[in-house]
Formats: structure tokens, sequence, C-alpha cells
């Protein structure tokens, strides 16, 4: 049966996508190569709940010529040349070109940098199905602005970015987008929309580096960093608060135009503080093992042979996604100073480093009793970490979420 939408790529864009269309009453088919929707982005649950309000998934790309609207979500992570990869992106444009119709919507909401609808999914659309974009077909980009595990923010109540190649283009994804959000920003076109998508996803990770600096400066200072942020936040105009951590996870990652494809660089204009501060990110899982190496030294202990706990191993709190998690980093230097690994994770069943299995603590006030350094790596709602501070003989706090005095906080 045809469908109003087809979302082409089910992991952690398109599903949470599928599942507001859904909700809003739109006719939706997942479209994948895998043969189920994967990613982590919802449960079990969450996915029996959409198949029986009427979503399907399907490997099959026939169905994809009988939709009105489809949105790309293929992922495109940053390659070993720092520039995202959009093969994924290229193999869902090929296989929905063939099967175009005119009259249709496609947008894209894969993260791409400044030029990519234009540049590199417009041909590919355009020479698959014989369509021009902008007469024959709509084409737009539009940022995708998911925060996963965020209770007040969604998809409804989430302004959502819109850049086409035509106005009309424009006009027909806010069509369809308004269906879903209270709100819609139109851009001046596709390359405004994509740069949206840049600045937002740099301003976060630039946000992070500043306080990540603070958070080595206070320790080094005798300075509680957690109590300074505390005080600054209730500044009512020009204070946005970020908070340190052992290292910065997730799917968005900062892109410097230096490393975009040729013909969307800037010579002589890199984003300067973009690159410094992924570089002083990429340093926090260091500095973590320098505080354990250290916490361990002062109790009599060295790191080889000591006892370590990793509590919380996902890149965000209260969800099983492990994508970018600075846990992985942290494990491998712990493993290579010698130390015996456990952790805990409720959201996490089974986790490996080096494709080695981490033993999993099944009970956790034991398991922390028993270690020599449990390291809370990301606060799940589930920890008491009160209990905890109790419980454990070491505890270092990387998130600043036990209470003052505790444990030691980064």
């Amino acid at each position: 049966m045809p469908a109003d939408l087809a979302v082409i790529g089910l992991g952690h864009l398109g599903l949470p996508l599928a599942r507001a269309a859904v909700a809003a009453g739109i006719e939706t088919i997942g479209y994948d190569t895998g043969p189920s929707p994967s990613g982590g982005a919802l449960s079990a649950a969450d996915i029996r709940r959409m198949s029986a309000a009427g979503f399907r998934a399907t490997t099959n790309p026939v169905e994809l010529g009988r939709v009105r609207t489809a949105v790309i979500c293929a992922p495109t992570p940053l390659g070993p040349d720092r520039a995202p990869d959009m093969s994924a992106v290229g193999d869902a444009a090929r296989a929905l070109a063939a099967r175009l119709r005119p009259h249709t919507t496609v947008i894209l909401e894969s993260a791409a940098y400044p030029g990519a609808t234009e540049e590199f999914l417009r041909p590919v659309l355009e020479q698959g199905s014989g369509l021009r974009a902008g007469r024959d077909f709509h084409l737009a980009y539009s940022p995708s602005r998911l925060d996963p595990g965020n209770r007040t923010h969604g998809y409804n109540n989430t302004p959502k970015v819109i850049g086409g190649l035509t106005p009309a283009c424009t006009e027909s994804a806010a069509a369809f987008y308004s269906r879903l959000t209270d709100k819609v920003v139109r851009a001046r076109g596709p390359r405004e929309a994509e740069t949206v998508q840049l600045l937002e996803t740099n301003y976060r990770h630039v946000n992070i580096a500043l306080v990540n600096e603070m958070a080595v400066l206070c320790h080094d200072l005798g300075v509680d960093l957690w109590d300074v942020i505390r005080c600054a936040e209730t500044k009512p105009y020009g204070f946005h608060a970020f908070r340190p951590g052992p290292g910065v996870g997730g799917h968005g990652v900062p892109v410097d135009p230096n490393y975009l494809p040729h013909a969307s660089r800037t010579p002589g204009h890199p984003l300067r503080m973009v690159g410094l501060a992924q570089e002083i990110n990429n340093r926090m899982p260091q500095y973590v093992i320098q505080r354990c190496a250290t916490l361990l030294n002062e109790h009599g202990k060295s790191a080889r042979g000591a006892r370590v706990l990793l509590l919380g191993v996902t890149y965000k709190p209260d969800l099983a996604d492990l994508e970018g998690s600075p846990a992985q980093e942290i494990a491998t230097r712990l493993m290579d100073l010698g130390a015996q690994l456990s952790y805990h994770d409720p959201y996490v069943a089974g986790w490996r480093v080096r494709d080695q299995p981490v033993p999993r603590a099944d009970s956790l006030y034991e398991a922390a009793a028993n270690a020599d350094l449990t390291i809370l790596l990301q606060h799940h709602r589930t920890y008491d970490l009160q209990g905890l501070a109790v419980k454990a003989q070491l505890l270092l706090d990387t998130r600043g979420a036990s209470p003052a005095g505790a444990a030691h906080r980064l």
C-alpha cells in the first residue's frame, strides 16, 4: 500500500522521525538495507508500539516509489580524512532515484557539509531518475535537532529549520514538517540550513572544550568548578551553562571547513577555534586516566593490577547509545596500565573493548565495595551516588553528579 512518508535509514535520526510521524497520523514506512530497525535510538517496546500504529520497516526499495515525501537519514560519520563520509547518503539516494516519481518531496536530514544537498545529493537523484530538482521534484535540507533522552524538547516543540532548492521546495518541505512541529523556520536555501547544523554542533563542542579546560584549571587551583557553574548559571543573560566530562560523545561531530570537500573549502580561513576545541576535548580521557593514577597512588595502590569499576558507558544518561562514548578510550588506556576492569550500566547488557568482553557487575554495591577505584563516567538516573560513595573504596565522579564531599570530582 502507498504511504505518505518514507524514512530512509533507520538509525539514530530515522527512527525518532518515524515515531514522530506515526504519532502525527502519517502513514510511514522505514527503509534500510538491514533486516530490522537499529541504532539504539528507540527501545524494542517503542518499535512495537510504532508497528501497532501502522509503521512498516522494509528492505524492498520498490516501496520508495510509492510515497509523497522521502527523508534521507543515513549516517555520515567522519572518515579517516576528517571529512563527512557521504557513502551511505549516496546509497540511499541511488535507491530512491531509481524509483523517484514527479512531485515527490525529498529532504536530507543527515549531517552534511555546506553544499552537500546541491553538489552531492542533487546530481545522484537527477542522474538516477531523469527528473530535475526544483522542477520535477522538490529538494530540501533540514538539520536534525534531536536531543536523545530530552524529556522537555521533542519533535513537536523544537523549531524545524528548512532550506529548499527553490521557494516552492521550501514550502513543500515546510508543509510536511508543519504536521510534526509547532514551528517551521525557513532558511534562505539548503546551504544556509546545512550551515545551521555546522554552527550548532561546533557551538556545543567549543563550549564543552572551554568548561573542560576550566575543570583542569580549577582542580589545580583547588577550586570547586561545579559550585562555580552553579553560581554562574544564575546570571539571566549572556551565559549558558555547559558542564565538563570525560570526553565528548554522540553522533554530532565538530567539522572544520579545512576538511570539507574541495568545492566547500575556504582556503586560509579554517575554524581555528573548532580545531582547538577538538584537541582539548580529545585530551579529556587521558586527563581522567591521570586523575585515576594519582588517586590510586595517594592511597598506596598502583594502577597495575588495580580493580577498576566503570559506571555508565553510554554517551548520554538513560540511553543505550554507545556512539562516540569516551568510556571506550578510557577503558583501553586503563587496560594498557594493567588495570582489571569491570563495568556496570543498566542499559548495556554486554560491552567489548579491543574485541574482548568486559565483565559486567551484577551487584552494583558489591562491585563498588570490592573495586579499588570506581569511576562514574555517565550519570544514569538509577544510580544512587550517595549510597555508592559510602560503599566505594574510592569514587571518581567525572560528571559532578555526587553530593559535595561525597566523592572526588573531575
